[in-house]
């Protein structure tokens, strides 16, 4: 096996036909923008696409992508650990788009915030709830506590309780007309 890698926008303009593309966001944020041609598995559901990813992947290269490319190098590494190859694009699709490059996006679909944006406001808010609460009632200042706690957490780990949950919201979940994941496993599973 050989070691996966991070590939920049202007590698991957050259190329893009060349690979199965996977944008592993939320299929709200997927429906926002997306590189041409991608197929979407959320990375938290990367694990039930096992099957269909290797398939792709012996068919040719995998490129993993989300919205900065923290989340894509997280797949790159968890499929890595499975036995499958792929890369992942540097800066991700907002790199893709700043360097003017095109996204699709399904006729009428809104654009959701990245979820980093989501976490940083749901979080932001907590704390400054939990501590004007905790002017009134001292304990109440144990929610900004647990927050800055959980945020800690999410940086040593790399992962994100709160993205996850925010991530099933009904703003995140699949706009009208989005393939179902069945069929995407499907379509990457035959080519």
């Amino acid at each position: 096996m050989t070691t996966p890698s991070t590939l920049t926008c202007e590698q991957i303009a050259a190329r893009l036909d060349e690979f199965t593309v996977v944008d592993v966001r939320s299929p709200g944020e997927y429906a926002g923008g997306h590189l041409p041609g991608a197929h979407n598995v959320p990375l938290d559901r990367l694990d039930e696409a096992v099957q269909a990813l290797a398939s792709a992947a012996a068919r040719g290269p995998l490129l993993l992508v989300c919205a900065s490319g923290a989340r894509s190098a997280k797949g790159r590494a968890r499929l890595a650990d499975l036995g499958i190859e792929a890369a992942d694009l540097e800066g991700g699709t907002g790199a893709w788009t700043a360097a003017g490059h095109p996204v699709e996006r399904p006729a009428g679909a809104r654009t959701p915030w990245p979820m980093d944006r989501q976490v940083r406001l749901v979080a932001g808010s907590l704390v400054a709830a939990g501590f004007v609460a905790g002017l009134a009632w001292r304990p109440a200042h144990w929610l900004s506590g647990a927050i800055g706690a959980g945020l800690v957490f999410s940086g040593v780990t790399n992962t994100c309780g709160m993205a996850a949950v925010l991530a099933r919201l009904p703003h995140n979940r699949p706009a009208e007309g989005t393939v179902p994941f069945r069929e995407t496993l499907a379509r990457l599973a035959i080519g």
